[in-house]
């Protein structure tokens, strides 16, 4: 991993930011291509900060057909062994509402890496999946062998990509492909300088708790509870953005010594699931805030419970979830007190 020259796609939003982080860490060189849609450049200063090295920003949209040869020829001078590939818009309930926004956004994007890193001359690429590509059809745990069928566009378009990915790879001998399966990040780093920064109303769980024991939102609520579950409400996988930012670098580690080329899934996530009462009573105690909720209906498509079997990328990655919910909590708290209007502040 040292030395090695990584694109990151997107390398200014919530997981991005903290994928930067740990490859510098690593001993990594990084090209940050974002155009700052859903992140803000200060994410950047404190990578540095945090790092204790610099990465390079090309301020640009991997969608927009004005900017491709600026990109192909920025990447082809930063001469890059791979890429990670984040870049694209990412909220389930605007993709429904807005589905040819995200076909139209995310697979350009991703037909403008690829561009990028063929004339480059850098077959490598980890690609931001998500377990949306899984829809509600399987039983859990939920490995990587699971059916797909997303339920909406944003999910369609992970699921897409993949099988663009699997195709090129299948075409071309010379590519190496990685994608990987998130379940649902949350938290932020330790020191509390870089964090989730929603666009407004928070779409996930966590920044929406966080932003009501801070104060901006004055309640939560709480869709069903009435699931056949431990206390009647849905229960998800949440994976701490360190530890899922830490599979990234395993995975480009992986696709770096892999003698044969080839495309490959895994699953990131803990194997566990947390209810939505569990979660408030966790953030509750890393806050020593009250979060009020009330109980809604449950939304349509919404599911029971969803929890990933991670043993392939224990197994072949060498990489394994580390931290606990409490961390997850604490961690998120730590960026949501400290910065209360994200990096407006």
């Amino acid at each position: 991993m040292n030395s090695m020259r990584i694109i990151v796609a997107g390398g200014a939003g919530y997981i991005g930011s903290h994928v930067c982080v740990e490859l510098v860490k690593a001993g990594c060189k990084a090209l940050v291509i974002d155009n700052f849609v859903n992140s803000s450049p200060k994410a950047l200063e404190r990578i540095s900060e945090i790092a204790g090295g610099d990465v390079e920003l090309l301020e640009a949209d991997l969608a927009d057909p004005a900017d491709t040869q600026r990109i192909i020829d920025a990447v082809k001078a930063f001469r890059p062994d791979g890429a990670v590939h984040l870049a694209g818009l990412k909220a389930v309930g605007e993709s429904v509402a807005e589905p040819v926004m995200y076909y139209s956004v995310n697979l350009p994007a991703t037909f403008t890496l690829v561009r990028a890193l063929e004339e480059a001359n850098a077959r490598l690429i980890v690609f931001s999946s998500s377990a949306t590509v899984y829809g509600a059809l399987n039983e859990n745990p939920i490995d990587e062998d699971g059916a797909t069928g997303p339920t909406n566009p944003y999910g369609r378009t992970k699921l897409f990509i993949e099988e663009i990915l699997k195709d090129l790879a299948l075409a071309d001998k010379r590519w190496k492909v990685c994608n990987l399966r998130y379940f649902n990040p949350v938290g932020a780093h330790p020191s509390g300088r870089i964090g989730e920064d929603p666009n407004g109303i928070p779409n996930n769980l966590f920044p929406f708790i966080a932003q009501v024991a801070v104060g901006r939102l004055p309640k939560l609520k709480v869709f069903g509870d009435d699931y056949p579950t431990r206390d009647g409400t849905g229960v998800r996988d949440y994976i701490h953005v360190v530890d899922l930012a830490a599979g990234h670098v395993a995975a480009i580690d992986y696709l770096s010594r892999k003698a044969t080329p080839g495309a490959v899934a895994f699953n990131l996530g803990t194997g566990s699931g947390v209810s939505v009462l569990e979660a408030i009573g966790a953030f509750k105690r890393a806050s020593n805030r009250d979060i009020p909720y009330e109980i809604a209906p449950r939304r349509d498509g919404d599911i029971a419970e969803f929890f990933a079997n991670p043993s392939r990328a224990n197994a072949e990655l060498g990489w394994k979830a580390t931290k606990s919910l409490a961390d997850m909590c604490a961690d998120h708290w730590r960026w949501q007190s400290g910065n209360p209007n994200g990096y407006r502040d």
